[in-house]
């Protein structure tokens, strides 16, 4: 892992998403063009790209299809990835129909829950797994990390067995903070938490 700025690590996908979509139709992008995409400034682009040794050149800016590549390598992203998905309720349903996923170079592998409508059903073109083989399928597949789709009270006791079995990257949709090791990382994803935010600036 490297050892960027959390603050770095957190633009680098909006630059990201910037340079491809310009791809096809320009050559090079500016400081300013890539503050405007990460909602910063022109200073923390060149300080953010100075961190991967990226420069650009005076007068033209930066070379979009190198600092593409450049980002995509440093985010680990140059290769593909495979994600499981707990819990193929509302959520998990529409994150494993969602196309951006496989886009950005996220391939959902497998899916799981525990209810038993649910477990065989057909979904995304795969078949929802019992989360019983939870820990006998990490040990016979190669999975990447892990996305929790599961509710509150049920969110610890799979990152428990999901950390247990070696998955070390979760993003995790439920709306309470899961405890891990310091070897694992944890994104949390809390949709009514910053609807709540959010509220609070339509008073």
């Amino acid at each position: 892992m490297s050892g960027l700025p959390k603050a770095t690590v957190v633009r680098l996908p909006r630059y990201l998403r910037l340079l491809e979509d310009v791809g096809s139709t320009r050559d090079t992008v500016s400081s300013d063009d890539l503050a405007l995409a990460a909602g910063a400034n022109a200073a923390n682009v060149r300080r953010d790209l100075s961190h991967l040794d990226f420069h650009g050149v005076r007068g033209l800016g930066y070379s979009v299809s190198e600092l593409r590549d450049r980002i995509r390598a440093e985010l680990g992203i140059d290769k593909r990835r495979r994600v499981i998905i707990v819990g193929a309720g509302n959520l998990g349903r529409a994150l494993a129909n969602y196309g951006g996923l496989s886009k950005r170079g996220f391939d959902v592998a497998a899916i799981y829950d525990n209810e038993p409508d649910t477990i065989g059903a057909d979904l995304a073109g795969m078949e929802v797994r019992s989360i019983k083989t939870l820990e006998k399928d990490l040990e016979s597949e190669t999975f990447d990390m892990a996305i929790l789709a599961v509710p509150a009270t049920a969110a610890q006791q799979v990152a428990d067995r999901l950390v247990k079995a070696g998955v070390e990257l979760i993003l995790n949709f439920a709306p309470i903070r899961v405890r891990v090791p310091e070897n694992v990382q944890v994104r949390q994803v809390d949709l009514s938490t910053e609807l709540q935010i959010l509220s609070y600036y339509g008073n």
